[in-house]
């Protein structure tokens, strides 16, 4: 499918897919006009076209100028009926591998009536002289214990100028690459993308999540060549020893609802692209995003695996995050298929045979299938649980003692690994923050969302936040006492999320109280509210320094992220020996032996009430325990340097208010 070069027959073959198309137009053009088609081949369907597939060679001879390609389709436009050809609208190749727009490009000539002849998206083709990337020694690391999550916006990341990146690399793949010492020295192991797919640039989407082709890199992330740039922004990540993954966003298109534009699927197809309400009329929209891609239909099924068949293989990709993966589960008719849809088998087989990790955000708009329920046995999956019962127990709630004790033993609960269905704890991707909702500082500064600023009169994000501002609305202003709350919260959190069973994951800009000013769904914020300012990495280098040393405890000892559960390794206490399952809990404690997996021994004490606590360790001697953490202790005696761990003086702890403490048992 799509363009392809053929080497040896010095020409390129053209497939395209349309089950109802009445006749096909290939559009080939040259780089000094591309309003006017230098060729235009109008394809024969007794010659051109195979089953369902309408398809040509062309041979660089034949023209020689030609670099960009679109189609025009031709067919019913009867809405009603689920018709929405319109020979009159340039069609981009869903299977374009980059994708080029025209100096006039606008993306209302694609909702309007009428041709949009120089203001359309075109195909890139193949180039005569184009050889594979040269991957030299560059291998694909996998991590296990030590897989550490982050998650960035590449744009956001190195957009402003005290990123430090090269002028002309900020906010793309090369700018990234410039921040992997950053990374590495922060600890992280994997980065997960948001998405970089070409999405439309005229949408207003700042975040990407409105995909309008699922081969080209955003043209607007790379400072060059986009294919080229990210290939070489991989290969510098896998040089040292850092993963690549994407969220990608395989749910919905650009397209939008039945009044969106036309830029490629509906003009080709529309019926076997999306799911059509009954009336054929509307778009079913379990995406929220004005339409569902028909992920059961043969035509869709090869557009995706193509697609990530091709990131894994010609670009390197480890894993994908896919967003709304619940769609994957939806049949023709919108009913939801959790026995064996076929989207899900045809992805995990192919991941198997590639070692590719994947992700899924088990929901959608109208389901929520997180955990057992999900169909995908082997893959990973965002736990939202996770989420919700660690801020619930840090910001205070009482009596969810037994919740974070789930938490962190893996969340066996979702993901048990019984005869029947053998999951593992890493399959629990465990966040207190991700890109949609508050950030992490905005969770211990705002009580409600601020996002007056997206334009929909703060009635957009999520309202079940569970924030706790520590006595002060505000990221700015507040008093010293709240700000040094804040800062002791923060610790909490990450201490709590480097401690669970499972993957860790955060957000780009957590590690320095990066702040959205309250705003929990900025997906339009093309500006500095979503650019990282890294003046805050000097400011608040004390949470940096946090981060580091306990994303690095957390590596260097395998007992705490296993491949299996704790069992019989973990013992649960209370300030003394037994756990406070009162519906007014707010403390734990717990020994986690390392015997087992040649590890020492962790013993951990959580108070998150608002008065001091006392607890008693209850295993071993006073000069067993070194302290490595004490998160009510200002930096640097919050956490110590590997090596250089107190003693502890006696097994009677103090417990500061809503602290964290991590003792290890001397070796």
């Amino acid at each position: 499918m799509g363009a392809t070069w053929v080497e040896p027959l010095k020409a390129w073959n053209f497939a395209l897919y349309s089950r109802r198309a009445a006749g096909v137009t290939l559009l080939l053009y040259a780089e000094v006009d591309l309003t006017h088609p230098v060729r235009e081949i109008r394809l024969n369907p007794r010659a051109n076209k195979s089953g369902r597939i309408w398809h040509c060679w062309v041979t660089a001879e034949q023209t020689p100028d030609a670099c960009l390609y679109a189609y025009r389709v031709e067919g019913r436009f009867d809405p009603a009926e689920g018709y929405r050809f319109d020979s009159a609208k340039i069609l981009l190749d869903p299977f374009a591998r980059s994708v080029v727009f025209p100096p006039g490009y606008n993306r209302d000539a694609a909702v309007a009536p009428g041709p949009n002849d120089g203001r359309a998206p075109l195909g890139v083709l193949p180039t005569r002289e184009e050889a594979d990337f040269e991957w030299g020694e560059s291998f694909l690391p996998r991590h296990s214990h030590d897989l550490i999550v982050y998650e960035l916006h590449v744009k956001g990341f190195t957009a402003r100028e005290n990123s430090g990146v090269t002028p002309a690399n900020r906010g793309t793949f090369a700018g990234l690459a410039e921040k992997i010492p950053y990374l590495e020295s922060l600890g992280i192991t994997a980065v997960e993308l948001m998405p970089v797919h070409q999405f439309d640039p005229g949408e207003g989407n700042y975040w990407g999540y409105m995909t309008l082709n699922f081969f080209s890199p955003h043209r607007d992330y790379a400072a060059n060549e986009p294919l080229e740039e990210f290939r070489r922004m991989v290969k510098a990540f896998h040089d040292k020893g850092i993963e690549v993954w994407l969220d990608v966003v395989y749910n919905h298109t650009s397209e939008g609802s039945e009044i969106g534009p036309t830029y490629s699927y509906r003009g080709i197809d529309n019926q076997s692209y999306y799911i059509l309400s009954r009336d054929h009329r509307a778009y079913v929209n379990d995406t929220g995003c004005g339409n569902t891609l028909r992920c059961d239909h043969p035509a869709v099924r090869a557009l995706i695996l193509e697609s990530l068949r091709f990131w894994m293989t010609g670009m390197h990709v480890d894993g994908f995050r896919f967003d709304l993966a619940s769609i994957f589960t939806r049949r023709s008719d919108g009913s939801v298929d959790l026995d064996n849809p076929p989207l899900i088998a045809d992805i995990g087989l192919l991941a198997a045979r590639n070692g590719t990790r994947l992700i899924a955000e088990a929901w959608d708009i109208g389901s929520y299938l997180l955990g057992q329920a999900f169909p995908g046995i082997n893959w990973r999956q965002w736990n939202g649980k996770f989420r919700d019962d660690v801020r619930d127990f840090v910001r205070g709630v009482p009596g969810r003692v037994g919740a974070l004790m789930q938490r962190l033993y893996g969340s066996d609960d979702l993901f048990p690994d019984d005869l029947e269905h053998a999951y593992r704890p890493f399959q629990s991707v465990n966040f207190i923050t991700a890109h949609d909702g508050f950030c992490l500082y905005d969770l211990v500064s705002y009580n409600q969302k601020h996002n007056e600023v997206n334009g929909h009169n703060n009635t957009d994000g999520c309202d079940d936040n569970r924030s706790w501002n520590c006595g002060y609305e505000g990221a700015e202003g507040a008093p010293p006492a709240v700000l040094e709350l804040r800062r002791r919260q923060i610790k909490n959190f990450v201490s709590l999320l480097m401690l669970a069973n499972g993957t860790p994951m955060f957000c780009a800009g957590d590690e320095f109280m990066a702040t959205k000013n309250g705003n929990n769904n900025p997906y339009n914020q093309d500006n500095l509210l979503n650019y990282l300012d890294w003046d805050l990495y000097n400011r608040n280098h004390d949470i940096f320094r946090f981060f580091q040393r306990i994303i690095a405890f957390r590596k260097a000892h395998p007992s705490v992220a296993r491949s299996d559960y704790w069992r019989e390794d973990i013992k649960w206490y209370g300030r003394a020996r037994d756990v406070d399952f009162s519906p007014e809990g707010q403390t734990l404690a717990y020994c986690l032996h390392g015997k087992s997996v040649n590890d020492s021994d962790i013993y951990v004490m959580i108070n998150a009430s608002t008065h001091e606590a006392s607890f008693r360790v209850q295993e071993g001697k006073a000069r067993d325990w070194l302290i490595v953490a004490d998160t009510y202790l200002p930096s640097p005696d919050d956490i110590a340097d590997a090596g250089k761990e107190r003693t502890l003086r006696t097994l009677a702890y103090p417990t500061g208010p809503r602290s964290v403490v991590i003792l290890m048992r001397r070796t």
